[in-house]
């Protein structure tokens, strides 16, 4: 086996997670990203559920799919030997493949169903069959599987064998509650059994989705369902963000049909959270914002030599990027790292290396310069004499007054550049947006490249010091953006207001430090 199939079901198990919802357009959207992140099947829907199921596969067939296969999804039917209402709305929807779930534990097949053994066995074969003469493939998924075969392991062979006929046969782990080593020896019994084609649908219940679903590969499924981020019912289905970059980069296989799809990964796990106004976890495996940054010392040193040391696949062939954090942790390794990055190359010990690392260790006190590059990257440049604030705040004043209801704020600055004094007044929504409004009329209006920068992202966080409660001290991160980069840098005070104009300005001031640096490269 060279190739394992990935079925997406995302926009079907993925939208029964609790606060998960697509609209129609959402679904035709992550449709047309994981066409082109290379998938062999796409689960739509369950047109028997909903009408806007029944319209996504109408639209579906408006949208050009290059490397997938667009499934539909149902149930069996509910009783043997009668005509199903479900099993007509999948043939409706006409697609060349559909999955079909059916009962394999007596639990569901007694108490649910309400039908006897030998009558859940009737209507897996009916079902299937009967998809089968409207020329459609079924892709079989033996629900609650291992659950059904700790129970009366010879009943649930019995249904995998009524399913026969079926394109692939799915053995699913509904509940989440099984084990890998459990699973594996399950898996190998269902090989020495049948001839068939046989999958792996996992939940995350026991937090072992990812590795049970790697570990039915290892036993022979080729055929494997899950998310993308793991999105599911309770604690989630599969991440297929996990599997497939473990398939494809770990056990040598094949996985999707795209040959550039793994960059896209990425991508279309941060389109998928953002979609759904759900934050990214920052520690995913392979896509995270974590996934692939260092913050200790000894490690930012070994990495600077040879990333081997501290990474188990270069970032770029899963679509991430490396990083790294500099933090009391972290030694001159990072700070060279930082250098570089601005052009500069420096040894270890030079004095403005060693200087900058005792004032970053010393505000990291405060939690204040992990993950702000600009903050950083500006005291290295001030240490080194090629950079000083183009700018000062030397006054600044914000006040909030309720009027007629309505809460009106206002700042008011004072700004030297070079010799020249400039006072704005400005107002905002809030305090700190009234002083940057006041701040970014006295700069702009100096300064033209700073026309473009925007405030991407504006966050407050109490740190640790020497007062609790609303005396505490707090570190403000804000996140900046033009039309080219993105940077961050962070403020910390007892005053929340204080805290916030040292990050803007810090801010505005790395832009300026840019932009001189490019200018002294021109004239070189």
């Amino acid at each position: 086996m060279d190739k394992v199939e990935i079925l997406d079901t995302t926009l079907r198990d993925g939208s029964q997670m609790a606060g998960v919802n697509f609209t129609l357009e959402d679904k035709l959207d992550i449709t047309k990203r994981l066409d082109e992140l290379g998938v062999d099947f796409i689960e739509g829907g369950w047109p028997g559920s909903n009408p806007k199921d029944i319209n996504y596969f109408k639209e579906v067939k408006k949208i050009p799919i290059a490397y997938s296969k667009i499934s539909a999804f149902g149930s069996t039917k509910r009783k043997p030997g009668s005509e199903d209402r479900n099993l007509e709305t999948i043939i409706q929807a006409d697609t060349e493949f559909a999955t079909l779930f059916g009962k394999t534990w007596k639990l569901h097949v007694k108490e649910v169903l309400k039908l006897t053994p030998a009558e859940n066995l009737s209507l897996i074969g009916e079902s299937i069959d009967y998809l089968k003469s409207h020329g459609i493939k079924v892709i079989y998924d033996a629900e609650h599987f291992f659950d059904g075969y700790r129970d009366d392991p010879e009943y649930a062979l019995s249904t995998l064998r009524a399913a026969s006929g079926a394109y692939a046969v799915v053995l699913a782990d509904t509940n989440g509650g099984t084990l890998t080593h459990v699973l594996s020896g399950i898996i190998q019994e269902v090989k020495r059994k049948f001839p068939f084609k046989i999958g792996i649908h996992a939940h995350n219940d026991s937090g072992v989705a990812v590795a049970n679903s790697l570990m039915a590969v290892e036993q022979g499924a080729s055929h494997v369902q899950g998310t993308i981020n793991g999105l599911g019912e309770r604690c989630g289905n599969a991440d297929l963000v996990q599997i497939i970059p473990a398939l494809e980069l770990k056990m040598g296989l094949r996985a999707l049909n795209n040959e550039g799809g793994l960059r896209a990964l990425k991508d279309i796990s941060s389109y998928v959270y953002g979609i759904l106004n759900i934050r990214e976890n920052p520690y995913q495996p392979y896509v995270g914002k974590y996934a692939f940054t260092h913050k200790g010392g000894v490690h930012i040193d070994a990495m600077m030599k040879d990333s081997r040391t501290y990474e188990h696949i270069d970032p770029e062939r899963v679509g991430n990027v490396r990083n790294y954090v500099v933090s009391e942790l972290s030694g001159r390794a990072a700070l060279l790292k930082y250098s570089q990055e601005l052009g500069l190359e420096l040894e270890k010990d030079h004095p403005a290396v060693i200087k900058s690392l005792g004032e970053i260790k010393e505000l990291e006190a405060y939690g204040i310069v992990e993950n702000a590059d600009a903050t950083v990257k500006l005291i290295i440049l001030k240490n080194l004499g090629i950079y000083a604030d183009k700018f000062n705040v030397l006054y600044w004043m914000a006040n909030a007054r309720d009027t007629n209801g309505r809460t009106e704020s206002e700042g008011e600055v004072i700004v030297r550049v070079d010799n020249e004094v400039h006072y704005e007044r400005e107002f905002g929504v809030g305090p700190v947006h009234a002083l940057d409004n006041a701040l970014r009329k006295v700069i702009v209006r100096v300064f033209e490249i700073l026309k473009t920068t925007e405030l991407l992202n504006y966050k407050v966080s109490v740190t640790e010091g020497d007062s609790k409660g609303t005396a505490s001290y707090v570190r403000v991160f804000i996140e900046f953006g033009d039309r080219k980069l993105r940077w961050s840098t962070t403020g910390v005070s007892k005053n929340i207001l204080e805290a916030s104009v040292k990050a803007l300005t810090d801010g505005y001031n790395y832009r300026l430090a840019l932009e001189e640096l490019s200018r002294l490269d021109r004239l070189e």
